[in-house]
């Protein structure tokens, strides 16, 4: 009771602190005067400078930039670090000045205040014309101004109808099992104790109504006493009542509910403390948020974890790529020794391998099953797999454990590398794909302190290595505006470094059911190009490199990379007019038809794709993460990892972080394509249900060995295996392994896999992640230990 006072006082102290910060609004005739957060209303014109947050959920007008963009951190609202650009529309981009924007008059109509942090439905109704409204023009309230010396914007939702309040929730009162099982004692001494003291009052009352009139020696009959009154015998039975529990009040332990609080907050000064959890790099120790569960540490049973900036670091590297059928890159990683181990080789052969292949340039495995990772020479620089004869020395291979010396870039292969392409036999195809890793993206370059090499901003870790990446193959990324992208391009035929313009027409952005990102650009020759990243919409004469390609994205998905295809095509000026209306008009819609609209009208233009090649960017693991699994293993903990990755990246990053072993039995769930094509319910569930059903029985049959079971879990048959009918029979089946991993997993399914966890088994479940997206799963475990990693402290 008291720490929800406790909480309950801050937070109250905390939104006075952010409601009392002042902005910048406008108050007529030109002029901006300060302004709290709580007296903003909606139709409020203010100017929000660099480094300050959004006070309310914001119409973007104009920003300092002539193009009207800006750049915004949302690391409050999604744990994402990476800036986001923001762009005004055109109507608006040009009152840019405090005298210009008291004129300004117009009129927004919009959605409903709702949670939903990606949408916003709405019209701008500005000097006779209407204007179509979307989130790229909307800057949410708790998210930060960044490289931007100023913008306005005009206040469309405040106070509780802005989507960060929408969003939040009350933080769940956890309470540990000791605490739950004293209250239960606490119940049962209290029940107790008004028992013995109704008795005794009712007994009291008896004796003196009936049985003391006669004690002579007490004097009743003279002495006027409420407790002691023959006359009144309810009253003074009611006196006895109250005075029995005072007399008998000691069966209560106070004393003991103090002591455990002082022990409590004692053994949460000692974690605080604790040397071994100060992290030196960021200078932070380990903060224990409630000295409720300390207990609890000691009890649990089954550890939830997400996998990207948990077990990885979060922080991507470009490894290898796939152009034109020819794969290009790579070298051995920690991935890689996990499959020697799992080959029973030792990781000190695959080394000397590694040396021994600065001289040969190929190397081997033999004997190796269709799920071990292949390492053969198509994988090795300077590798003949193009029939080409390269040079035999290659100093820049990198031996395992050794870092990159580009952030984000560790990719290695003389056929590309110093300007190497340039030479390449498809040399179209090779420029085409760095062109569509150079502008198929939201990122902005950043000054760096090298003259000539610049860092990057972008929505995510992928999208900053595909920049270094391009960048390193001499296509520098440079300069951004509202409608224009500059690149640096090395011209093969000159050998000189060129600036080209190409116009930005539209910017396809990525939807969960299209699976695709696309950018529609035009040269200054007049071309029109669309570059897409996960192309999978070829033309039929944009095939050629389909089934190499296919088979090298097998390959780097079995490496633990995660991959993206890359495609472009060619648009006529016609047809792209002809989409450009039909793009509009679905833009201008109002209504919950509009998202699927705009992906109607994207996938019209997202076709005929001539495929180029693949990329593979891979996250490093956290230091330590196998030996910590090892010792939780031997301790009897059983771990599910949630991930949002492919099969296979999971299963491989599995086996690299001794969460998987060779020796053990496991179990793949997964949808069979019969059962996808037909697209009924029902016949999902069978199929699963016979799956789950089969393994069971093959589980009870070898529960007497000694090797543990492993379950791995794809995302459709996730989807099924959580619905009514079948998580009985699939908690069933997964609370008997000893490791766990599902993939293609959303936030609310981590939330929701934690939930069914917990109530099935009724064991002490802890959850660890880094991410907003891992919040729901943190507060639905008994215990959540949030990192802070690279994705905010959400």
């Amino acid at each position: 009771m008291l720490q929800y006072v406790e909480n309950h006082i801050n937070h109250t102290l905390q939104d006075l602190n952010v409601n009392s910060r002042t902005v910048k609004a406008r108050v007529g005739n030109g002029r901006f005067a300060d302004k709290k957060w709580r007296e903003l209303s909606v139709g409020d014109v203010i100017k929000v400078h660099k480094n300050e947050y959004f006070p309310s959920d914001l119409l973007f007008l104009s920003s300092s930039y002539e193009d009207g963009i800006c750049y915004v951190e949302t690391m409050n609202l999604d744990g994402e670090t990476n800036l986001k650009v923001k762009r005004c529309l055109e109507a608006t981009l040009g009152m840019n000045e405090d005298e210009e924007l008291s004129k300004f008059k117009g009129t927004v109509r919009c959605e409903d205040p709702n949670p939903n942090l990606y949408t916003f439905v709405g019209n701008l109704e500005f000097e006779n014309e209407s204007y179509a409204l979307c989130p790229a023009q909307v800057l949410l309230r708790d998210s930060k101004l960044r490289n931007t010396d100023y913008i306005y914007g005009v206040v469309v939702f405040s106070g509780p109808d802005t989507k960060a309040v929408q969003n939040s929730t009350r933080s769940p009162s956890k309470r540990s099992r000791i605490e739950k099982k004293m209250d239960r004692v606490i119940y049962l001494l209290f029940s107790f104790l008004f028992l013995i003291s109704l008795v005794t009052a009712i007994a009291s009352a008896f004796f003196l109504k009936y049985e003391m009139l006669e004690w002579s020696y007490l004097r009743l009959q003279d002495d006027d006493n409420p407790l002691f009154n023959p006359s009144k015998p309810k009253v003074s039975g009611l006196l006895h009542f109250a005075r029995a529990l005072i007399l008998y009040g000691y069966l209560i332990p106070i004393s003991l509910y103090v002591s455990i609080e002082v022990v409590k907050v004692l053994q949460t000064m000692l974690i605080n403390k604790d040397i071994e959890m100060y992290d030196e790099v960021t200078c932070k120790s380990v903060r224990a948020r409630t000295s409720n569960l300390n207990e609890e540490l000691g009890q649990v049973e089954i550890i939830l974890s997400d996998k990207t900036g948990t077990l990885t670091r979060n922080e991507m590297e470009f490894r290898k790529c796939s152009i034109a059928g020819i794969s290009y890159g790579g070298d051995m990683k920690e991935v890689d020794l996990a499959a020697s181990r799992r080959m029973n080789t030792c990781a000190e052969t695959c080394r000397s391998s590694i040396d021994e292949s600065n001289t040969s340039q190929s190397f081997e495995f033999s004997e190796l099953s269709e799920a071990d990772i292949m390492v053969t020479e198509k994988a090795i620089p300077g590798g003949r797999e193009d029939g080409e004869n390269l040079s035999t020395e290659n100093p820049e291979i990198s031996t395992v454990g050794k870092e990159s010396v580009i952030k984000g870039f560790n990719f290695r292969d003389d056929r590309l590398m110093n300007n190497r392409w340039i030479h390449r036999s498809n040399l179209y195809d090779v420029i085409m794909f760095f062109r569509v890793m150079a502008l198929c993206h939201t990122g902005i370059p950043v000054e760096a302190n090298q003259t000539d090499k610049l860092k990057y901003e972008a929505e995510s870790p992928e999208e900053v290595a595909f920049l270094v990446a391009s960048q390193e193959f001499a296509f520098q990324f440079f300069r951004r505006t509202q409608s224009v992208m500059v690149l640096k391009e090395l011209d093969p035929s000159s050998g000189k470094v060129v600036e080209r313009e190409y116009k930005i027409l539209h910017l396809l952005e990525f939807s969960s059911s299209r699976k695709r990102m696309s950018v529609i650009v035009r040269n200054k020759g007049g071309q029109i190009f669309l570059f897409c990243k996960g192309a999978d919409r070829l033309a039929e004469n944009g095939k050629s490199y389909q089934d190499s390609t296919a088979l090298h994205l097998s390959n780097y998905a079995e490496d633990g990379f995660r991959t993206l295809a890359f495609a472009y095509r060619i648009i006529e000026s016609a047809e792209y007019e002809h989409w450009n209306s039909i793009f509009s008009q679905a833009k201008t819609t109002i209504g919950p038809e509009r998202d699927e609209l705009l992906d109607k009208a994207s996938e019209m233009i997202e076709k005929d794709l001539i495929l180029l090649g693949a990329a593979a960017v891979e996250d490093k693991l956290q230091k330590g993460v196998p030996e910590c699994i090892d010792k939780l293993a031997q301790a009897g903990l059983k771990i599910w990892l949630l991930t949002g990755d492919k099969k296979e990246t999971a299963v491989n990053i599995g086996f690299s972080c001794s969460l998987l072993q060779q020796d053990m039995k496991q179990f793949h769930l997964c949808l069979s394509k019969e059962a996808e094509t037909k697209i009924q319910v029902k016949a999902m569930k069978e199929d699963l249900l016979y799956q789950i059903e089969s393994s069971y029985q093959v589980m009870c049959e070898e529960c007497n060995k000694d090797s543990p079971f492993a379950m791995v879990v794809d995302g459709k048959a996730l989807e099924v295996a959580l619905t009514d009918g079948v998580k009985n029979q699939f908690l069933q089946l997964a609370v008997n392994c000893a490791f766990v991993i599902c993939c293609r997993v959303s936030p609310k399914q981590k939330a929701l896999i934690t939930r069914l966890v917990k109530e099935y088994t009724g064991k002490t479940t802890l959850a660890i992640g880094d991410g907003a997206n891992d919040v729901g799963m943190i507060q639905e475990a008994h215990i959540g230990i949030g990192i802070s990693g690279m994705e905010g402290m959400q």
